[in-house]
């Protein structure tokens, strides 16, 4: 079963992570998008995030509906901060019958040489890059090319940094996050 892994803060969760996975399944030969939600990305400051407890149970309730994603806390278990590699070996090791690529987006490969390891992991998995409209065009790094698959599908210019700003400032963020999601938030109150 080849398996698209979807690392993220996931702070919150939102529509444009939700179509990116879609458009994976139904254009790639992956048979499921799991969303790995980091408890601690070592590249991302911990100032505003959500605990990755409420940050797990919005992706569970972006993601419930569709049988071709999956949530993931993996990384719950794992020594934080939380590393793309070491995440990729433990499910190697568990998981030997799977075939694993990543998913991330521009921004993402444009500081992969930031990355512990990352050469290990451009030699040993696929990596599926999608476009952000903020973020220059995507480039693998050099003796990398092969490992990279730049992806294009419709462009959805919606940031987790702009829902948390729409909360703290009263305005909607219906259509911008999965409705569960949106009725969640308001009734625990979060992000304020």
């Amino acid at each position: 079963m080849h398996i698209g892994l979807f690392f993220g803060s996931f702070n919150p969760i939102h529509m444009g992570h939700l179509v990116i996975a879609n458009q994976l399944v139904e254009h790639t030969d992956m048979d499921q998008a799991w969303f790995v939600v980091s408890p601690q990305n070592p590249l991302k400051s911990k100032a505003g995030m959500l605990n990755e407890y409420d940050r797990l149970h919005l992706v569970t309730l972006a993601t419930e509906d569709n049988d071709h994603f999956r949530v993931s806390n993996i990384e719950f278990s794992l020594p934080k901060p939380s590393y793309t590699v070491d995440t990729l070996a433990y499910l190697a090791e568990k998981l030997p019958n799977y075939r694993f690529s990543i998913i991330m987006g521009a921004d993402n490969l444009a500081n992969i040489t930031k990355w512990k390891n990352y050469e290990a992991i451009l030699r040993h998995y696929t990596v599926f890059v999608y476009q952000r409209p903020d973020a220059p065009a995507p480039k693998a790094p050099e003796n990398f090319e092969t490992s990279v698959h730049i992806v294009t599908f419709p462009q959805m210019d919606i940031s987790a940094s702009y829902i948390r700003q729409c909360i703290n400032e009263g305005i909607s963020i219906k259509y911008l996050v999965h409705e569960k999601v949106r009725l969640y938030i308001e009734h625990m109150n979060l992000y304020k």
